[in-house]
């Protein structure tokens, strides 16, 4: 049971999602079971409840080193649905969280502020501040894009770790 890879993606958190035929405790067992085969010092697994979070391991870990999260949801029609998310770590994403907030809080008002200066016929200084807001926030995206391309490799070896869990858990649930 193969997944297809995460390919070079616009999307600034490539996702994914697949169904598998086990309980989603069973299916989390398996998974940590797995995951647990893995070599020693190569990846970092956070089990929680309801999702798995798959890291680098510490020592090879980067600023746009990605970590998986897995999410397990039981589906309607049974068994369960895992939700893939490849994303940067929650320091490296809180960062771009509140750049982007404060792009976008800042370019909005300042749009509205030119707007309001345009109406009572004023030098409309605030859309400047607005050009460099939307330059910030492309800034940002291109900047999410750059940390894609440098943990690619990274981002495929979780990949490749998750389809051997997948096939693991696969080739035991078959008789």
């Amino acid at each position: 049971m193969r997944t297809s890879p995460p390919s070079s993606s616009f999307r600034v958190r490539p996702r994914f999602r697949i169904d598998v035929p086990l309980s989603r405790e069973e299916t989390r067992a398996k998974l940590l079971e797995s995951f647990a085969a893995e070599p020693p010092g190569r990846f970092e697994v956070r089990p929680f409840r309801e999702f798995v979070g798959l890291h680098i391991a510490a020592k090879e870990r980067r600023y746009w080193s990605p970590r998986l999260f897995l999410s397990l949801e039981e589906a309607a029609e049974g068994g369960t649905r895992i939700d893939g998310t490849y994303g940067p770590e929650i320091e490296v994403w809180s960062a771009f969280l509140y750049g982007y907030m404060i792009t976008g809080l800042l370019g909005t008002f300042s749009f509205i502020f030119g707007c309001v200066q345009v109406f009572v016929e004023l030098a409309p200084w605030a859309f400047w501040v607005t050009g460099a807001m939307v330059l910030g926030a492309v800034g940002l995206y291109l900047a999410a894009q750059m940390g894609q391309k440098f943990g690619a490799w990274q981002t495929f070896q979780l990949h490749e770790a998750f389809d051997r869990a997948m096939t693991r858990s696969a080739t035991e649930a078959t008789p």
